[in-house]
């Protein structure tokens, strides 16, 4: 938090207090202003953060992903001489996998919350009709009327709403919009990660009790390479993914973003239960649609944001 000296050279006033520099020492009033006002224009359209760190990683990610995807079909599962064990293993993969890559693709190309960049002019801020004591803060890197609970992305370089961090593998802010897609992404990948691990073991065990030349289409020495490669893969994001799913989670629990909980910002928003929290991200009421993730969450019309911080 910055202290009220340091605040003050952002903080625009109500008329009247305009450059009063007691002002700041008053007790905040926040000033409720409905969702609409501070939504960016953008949110409707495609968004994407041309940071290259950010784009290396989203194109690794599918990459990894795919590398699985054949490894799991033409090393293990259609040379199998089960077909029931084959087609199960296979659908219930590629599912998981189809899941993953489009909450990938999702959770990066979603705008996760940017407040509407360079709206803190001295018009706007009087079309506000602040009262006497009322104040707005403004974010002096990206001149935006900055929200409660919204923090700015040094990468993205806009002010994200309920930002919880800024990952370079979606290559995108995780914040109120988008967390939902990125908590999905992290579960699915977990998913797939723990399925191919479970059929790596049961290939080895049957290429051990059979012919080795028999059990995969590629030589041996190939076979057992393209395995541990997918094995130290799989196992490698299982951990990664099951830690960042755990933590999404407790955060979404808690109400308090990453962000919040690092900086341990005094909690100024009503507290409200773990389901209503967790329906909050994930939508109303609770559904199947809350693992699609095609499925876009109502996070409450009449939600109201506080500009002051």
């Amino acid at each position: 938090m910055k202290s009220p000296v340091h605040r003050c050279r952002d903080v625009e006033h109500g008329r009247g207090h305009a450059g009063s520099g007691s002002g700041c020492l008053q007790a905040e009033q926040r000033i409720p202003i409905s969702k609409d006002i501070i939504t960016s224009s953008s949110a409707s359209a495609m968004w994407f953060i041309r940071d290259a760190c950010g784009i290396v990683c989203g194109v690794i990610t599918w990459l990894l992903v795919l590398y699985a995807e054949f490894v799991v079909l033409f090393v293990m599962l259609l040379p199998s001489k089960n077909l029931t064990y084959s087609i199960v293993n296979g659908t219930l993969f590629n599912s998981l996998a189809f899941l993953a890559l489009a909450s990938h693709f999702r959770a990066m190309c979603t705008d996760p919350g940017a407040v509407p960049k360079g709206n803190a002019t001295k018009e706007y801020i009087e079309s506000l009709q602040l009262k006497p004591g009322q104040v707005v803060y403004k974010c002096p890197k990206c001149c935006s009327i900055k929200p409660d609970r919204a923090h700015h992305c040094s990468v993205c370089k806009r002010c994200i709403r309920k930002m919880d961090h800024h990952c370079p593998w979606v290559n995108n802010c995780v914040g109120e919009n988008n967390q939902k897609y990125f908590v999905l992404f992290t579960m699915y990948i977990a998913l797939i990660s723990l399925h191919s691990l479970v059929m790596v073991v049961f290939h080895f065990l049957y290429c051990f009790e059979d012919d080795w030349t028999k059990c995969s289409s590629f030589s041996p020495p190939a076979t057992v390479i393209l395995l541990i490669l997918l094995c130290f893969e799989g196992l490698l994001f299982l951990i990664f993914t099951s830690v960042m799913f755990g933590t999404q989670v407790h955060s979404i629990c808690t109400d308090e973003t990453g962000i919040e909980q690092l900086k341990k910002e005094e909690r100024r928003w009503a507290k409200k239960t773990k389901w209503m929290n967790m329906r909050a991200v994930f939508g109303h009421p609770f559904s199947i649609l809350w693992f699609s993730p095609f499925s876009t969450p109502d996070h409450g019309k009449a939600e109201t944001y506080q500009y002051v911080v």
